[in-house]
This record gives C-alpha cells, structure tokens and sequence, in this order.
C-alpha cells in the first residue's frame, strides 16, 4: 500500500530504498523533469554509512568503577564480552573493525519514546512561513498545525521528516515511537511517509510507528470518518501503536468514548496504546487517569494483551496531586503495564500561564516530575522531546541529551542518582517504556545488544573531557560515535 500510494506521487520505494542502502548502486532516473512534488534537487536521498565494530577499547563505562576503563567485544550485534583495559593487546591501525575510545564514556544509545514525526521543523520551512505565533496558546497551535496539515505533501512530509530522524540519530538516537496523524485531513499521507522512513532508515534506527487521532475522533462532523480512517490505518503492516487525544473532544462524556475505543482497537489488533491525557492545571477537573485505568481493568489488559504497553503523555493535571494521591494512583495502576512520559519542553510552554498576561507573575512548570514518580512512587517514566519547531514547541531540538540537560534545572536534579535517573530517562527507561527493551539500568553487560553512543570523542585532541555521567547530563558532549547492532551509523545529512 505504501508503494502503490507513493508511486502516485512520483516516489519510487524500490528505488528510494536502494538509494539509503547502496547509494551509488542505482543512478537517478533521467525523466527530463521532476515530479511535480519532488524538487530538482531531490533531499530525499539519504546517505547512511555502516562500519563494522569487533572491538571498543579503553572506555569508561556507567556503574562501573570510575578509575578503571575496559574492552568489549562484539559478536554479530551482541555484546560478547567485557573486560579490564589491556593497552598491549591490540593495534587499533591494523583493523578498522577495533575502535579506541581514548578513555572516552560508552552508554546505551538513546531513545525518543514520543516524538511527532509529520508535524516537525513547520516553523523553519518557507512553505508556512504565514503561520507564525501570535498567541502562543494551545488553542492556536491546533489551529495553526490544522492549517498547515491541509497544506501536506508527500515530499514535503518525507523532507521534513528526514531531518528529524537524521538529526536524531546524529544524536545518538537508535531507538523511537513516532506519531503520525491519522484524519479527514491528511487520511493517510502522514502514516504513509512515516512507513517509507522507517524502512528507509531501519538499520540505524528502530522507528515505532504510532497512529494517532489528534483531531476529535466522537465530536464534530468529521468524527465518525476520522475513526474509520483510524480503524483502517491500525491494520497496516508496520503500524505498531494506537494513538489518541481524548482532552480534543468536545465534552467528558466524549472523551471517555475516545478513550474506550482507543483501548478497543489497540487489543482488537494488538497494539500497544499511548494517550495524550490530561493536559491541563485545573483542580476542578476530575482526572481522566482513573476512568483509563479502569477501562484497562474492566477490558482484563493485563492478561488479554500482556505484552503490550500503555503510555500516558503530558498529563499536566496529575502535578496538582497530593503525595498521598499519588500513593493512591499508584496503588489503583497495581500490575497494569502503565508508563508516564514527561514533555518538559512542551509542557513549559503550554503550560502555567498566568491567567492575566500583563499582571500576574506566578508561572507553575505544569510537567510532570518524572524523576519524583520514578524514585518515589517507585511509577514508571521517561522523558521525550515531543515537538521540534511547530507552534506546540517552537524550541529545543532533536537531541534527547539536551532535554535531559535542561531537565536538571526543571526538577532541580542535580545530584550523582539524579544524573543516572535523567539518562535512563532518555535511553534504557525510555526503550522499555515503549516495549523496545526489558530493563531500566545503565549498566552495560554481556549479551546486551550494541547499540551504544561513545560520547566525547575528541578528548584525547585537547577538548574538554566529561569524566562522570553527571557531566555528560551537566553539559552534553557533541562528538558522539553512533553504533547500531555493532555497526558504527553515520548519516549524510539531506
């Protein structure tokens, strides 16, 4: 279906997809001119690079004795073993397959378990240069966003999407859910283009491709065409995720609607689910989180769709929660597979306006404190980036370093354990929120699979080392070695 929408637009997928494998095998069709959606000078071809990894020498490594580094060996992706240093046991010039990381840190690679993949860079591209914040509010991003989706194209998607999962692996990114918007709107161009990239780039990254009804799915006039486009897209090949926006419905009664019929089709064809729930700082509002983990229990998810995971995002209002509330919520999730994924960069600016702009002083954060919920309420969390360059978050990047970076200051996270919390957040937590990994700790061990990030590689050239995780989270490093299934990624940038 892919194929067959893609040709329509003048993009070819075989070709596409030789083009990322084998850059130089195939040269460009000669058609005297392009597609009408295609510029001359075609971004779409991206360039990844792959080498081969045996050996990493001389790294430091989390949860490890910081005075020491050590060797790994790889075998056939796998993390074989992990040993002390040994300066005399190879020459790293004899074999590009060894790589001497000069006492440089060697951490699991990162994740962005919520990402919207359609909706990025609209601020940055000249084609919505007319839809520029005036407010700032949410009312009218979704306006904004709204007018900008009826403007989508294929190539436009594919360009724009390309600079997000090429700068996030870049970052060190080998792992992440991506939203693509499903509607009356732009029915299936998103999902479409969100299926190309995944198999373009899916040996340096993992994408997890999310459907997802950000418009009204039970009110309005297109309700009941946007459900049966969701319906539709949930049964392609390569869809792994239910998405839903209950909070967009016109009223409660609707939104408990969107969010029963999310966890319908999402066990109907075993998927996991991810709600956008909750997002707003108003105590008169009952919590939608409970009437969720209710219908989850009502539906028996934890035996009936064991291996699948439920992801709630934003969630401002649960801020407003007492401790012992917390402790409640915590009891009530009990064995449901329940995750909360912070959005600090959105969220700060969403969130906590004062209710009289030219007078009032008092901004709340309105995030969730995710490291709180994870040490405390012994909740699971991660943190994700979200939005990049749209009217939702006009700011940030695609680095999941950088949120961590910023978030130290958010939750006044400063300490050594704050540190490890922040970076599981953005890598091992993130992986295993999302069902892409099985634990939370940074520790790199045997069997592991080596997707890893060496961070501060320039060094031993004079740059300024980070010789503790809690620098890396202080102050990102730029210099980073990308490995994905023990191959060394790097990418061109289109």
């Amino acid at each position: 279906m892919a194929a067959e929408f893609l040709k329509s637009h003048g993009i070819d997928l075989q070709d596409e997809m030789s083009s990322v494998q084998f850059p130089s095998a195939i040269p460009p069709k000669s058609t005297g001119k392009p597609p009408s959606d295609i510029p001359a000078e075609d971004p779409s071809k991206s360039q990844i690079s792959r080498r081969k990894i045996n050996k990493i020498l001389n790294v430091k490594l989390p949860c490890r004795d910081p005075n020491k580094t050590w060797d790994i060996s790889i075998d056939n992706g796998i993390i074989a073993s992990i040993e002390p240093h040994n300066p005399q046991s190879y020459d790293t010039a004899s074999s590009p397959q060894i790589l001497n990381g000069d006492k440089a840190f060697l951490l699991p690679s990162l994740c962005h378990p919520h990402i919207h993949l359609d909706k990025c860079f609209l601020l940055s591209d000249p084609k919505y240069a007319d839809l520029s914040i005036q407010k700032g509010d949410f009312s009218e991003a979704l306006s904004l966003t709204s007018e900008a989706k009826s403007r989508f194209t294929p190539e436009d998607l594919l360009r724009r999407g390309r600079w997000l999962v090429e700068e996030s692996i870049a970052a060190g990114v080998t792992c992440m859910r991506a939203f693509v918007e499903v509607d009356a709107t732009v029915r299936f161009k998103c999902l479409e283009a969100g299926l190309l990239l995944r198999e373009q780039y899916r040996d340096a990254c993992c994408i997890q491709i999310c459907v997802f009804a950000q418009d009204p799915v039970f009110s309005g006039e297109s309700a009941a065409e946007n459900r049966e486009l969701m319906e539709e897209a949930v049964r392609r090949d390569g869809v792994d995720v239910v998405g839903s926006t209950p909070y967009v419905e016109a009223d409660e009664a609707r939104m408990r609607e969107n969010i029963d019929w999310a966890i319908d089709i999402a066990m109907k064809f075993d998927k996991h689910l991810d709600l956008h729930l909750d997002y707003n700082l108003d105590k008169s509002k009952e919590p939608m989180v409970y009437f969720v983990i209710n219908a989850l229990k009502k539906r028996d998810w934890t035996q009936k769709a064991r291996q699948k995971k439920i992801m709630l995002g934003h969630c401002s209002r649960l801020t407003l929660l007492t401790s012992d509330q917390w402790y409640d919520l915590k009891r009530r999730i009990c064995d449901l597979p329940i995750s909360f994924v912070g959005l600090p960069t959105s969220d700060l600016f969403m969130m906590g306006r004062p209710s009289e702009p030219k007078e009032g002083s008092e901004r709340v954060r309105g995030t969730l404190q995710i490291p709180q919920l994870i040490e405390v309420y012994q909740l699971q969390g991660t943190l994700g980036v979200n939005n990049v360059g749209n009217a939702f978050t006009p700011h940030g990047n695609c680095d999941p370093l950088s949120l961590a970076s910023m978030c130290v200051g958010v939750y006044q996270a400063g300490t050594k354990r704050d540190a490890e919390v922040l970076y599981e957040c953005i890598s091992t937590r993130a992986k295993a929120t999302i069902g892409s990994g099985n634990r939370n700790t940074l520790k790199v061990e045997k069997g592991d699979e080596a997707d890893l990030v060496l961070f501060n590689t320039n060094a031993h050239k004079g740059g300024r080392p980070r010789a503790t995780l809690q620098e890396v989270i202080y102050d990102a490093p730029g210099e980073r070695s990308i490995l994905r299934g023990g191959h060394i990624v790097h990418v061109e940038m289109s």
